[in-house]
């Protein structure tokens, strides 16, 4: 079925759409969100932003996520996810609004880190209270449907809002009190959600009582022991550990290219802040474009050839390509590379899911899942340090289009050393 009529199949629901709603309207907070602190941090023209600086950002906007995803669910399972969804908003506006008042007043780039810190943690809770609310308001027979539009329309509400933060941006201005302008918009739009969530029963999106349920101390040391034993049973099927070792390869380039291409447009080939974010906003777009791309090919690619043989081609191809396309330091060479490393590394990701699902047993599947996250997000933040070292002020170097590129290329020999010696076929399976 088409993404539309899953969607309208699963809207029929009151209580889902009352969830959806909560979700869209949260997401597209997020995306104004996340373009006020990506200009603060890049795209002030009261500041001079340098890789350490990006390296900074990103820490803020991905680590959360792999820091608290594992922990989270001991507490959704323990607090009323409605609640949650209430609550979460109103504690993540009022931590908005105060990092607005101090980019206002003009404070240090580590105090306005530290409260934007604050909002993603808040946030992380959220997103995880909506993901474990799903199973309450739909059929079973609709979950895989809920699960396959949800995401997808969230991210559309996640860009809408950037389109919005960046309209409102020409009118309040680029300087730090248009950032707060932002901030303030994010926490108000925010707090829209939690109203909409108070139109659902408290009771109605569990989790229900359980006296056998482990503390919360004792559920929190179960997780750190179940991290280990998840990635120790990772590193056993060797075909999992080698499509992690691909995914993270990817992601540490990715790193190194999206602190690059900042720096090119901000410094290189535009001295606007606003002119360099909005001709990143459509290296993103390709990029967008290349992963959606990357649903369609792969699943058509690996009914031709084998996993283990698509994703070192991807990587290979990624890095030639992208070396190829931005040693012209063009925009549209840039464009074109965004566009690649969608496709490519959508694909990494789609085989890596796929292959993890399979291979991994399923009493280890969530916790082999948490290592995925946290190496996801971890790499590429580790990718945005070592873009710190490599460098210039304006992005503009051979040496570090080099690297990327050999950074690929051993990424799929990694990738093809840690496979055992012969693996079975097994294509990705084409979406709904």
């Amino acid at each position: 079925m088409s993404y539309v009529s899953d969607l309208r199949v699963v809207l029929r629901g009151r209580n889902f759409r009352r969830l959806f709603a909560t979700r869209l309207v949260s997401q597209f907070s997020d995306g104004i969100f996340q373009l006020a602190v990506g200009g603060y941090a890049f795209f002030s023209p009261e500041r001079q932003a340098n890789a350490a600086d990006i390296a900074a950002g990103l820490a803020v906007l991905l680590l959360p996520y792999s820091v608290l995803g594992p922990f989270v669910g001991v507490f959704i399972d323990r607090w009323s996810r409605r609640q949650i969804l209430v609550i979460a908003p109103i504690v993540r506006g009022t931590l908005l609004v105060l990092a607005a008042c101090l980019v206002a007043a003009g404070t240090s780039d580590v105090v306005f880190y530290v409260a934007a810190l604050g909002v993603l943690a808040v946030n992380r809770f959220f997103l995880a209270a909506l993901g474990a609310s799903l199973p309450h308001v739909v059929p079973g027979d609709q979950l895989m449907m809920a699960n396959a539009v949800t995401p997808t329309s969230g991210t559309v509400a996640t860009f809408v809002g950037m389109g919005t933060a960046m309209a409102l941006r020409t009118v309040a201005g680029s300087d730090d009190r248009g950032v707060a302008v932002l901030l303030i918009c994010s926490g108000v739009v925010f707090g829209l959600s939690a109203l909409i969530a108070r139109t659902m029963e408290r009771s109605l999106l569990g989790p229900a009582y359980d006296p056998d349920r482990p503390q919360a101390r004792e559920a929190v040391r179960h997780v750190l022991t179940g991290l280990v034993d998840g990635a120790r049973h990772v590193a056993h099927r060797r075909p999992a550990a080698a499509a992690l070792t691909g995914m993270a390869a990817h992601r540490l380039m990715f790193g190194i290219s999206t602190a690059a291409v900042v720096l090119i447009y901000r410094y290189s080939f535009t001295t606007d802040p606003d002119d360099a974010l909005k001709g990143i906003a459509l290296v993103l777009g390709a990029v967008g474009a290349g992963s959606f791309a990357a649903v369609l090919v792969t699943p058509w690619a690996t009914e031709r050839v084998r996993i283990e043989t698509w994703v070192p081609a991807m990587l290979v191809t990624c890095g030639i390509l992208e070396f190829a396309l931005c040693v012209t330091f063009r925009e549209w060479g840039f464009l074109g590379a965004g566009f690649v490393i969608g496709i490519a590394g959508q694909s990494v990701k789609i085989c890596a899911d796929t292959v993890v699902q399979r291979d991994v047993e399923d009493a280890y599947l969530g916790r082999a899942f948490s290592v995925y996250d946290m190496l996801f997000n971890g790499m590429t933040v580790l990718g945005a340090v070592l873009a710190a070292a490599l460098l210039p002020h304006d992005g503009r170097s051979y040496p570090a289009l080099g690297v990327i590129a050999a950074g690929y290329v051993l990424g799929a020999v990694v990738y093809r050393v840690v496979l055992p010696s012969s693996t079975p076929r097994h294509p990705v399976a084409a979406s709904d």
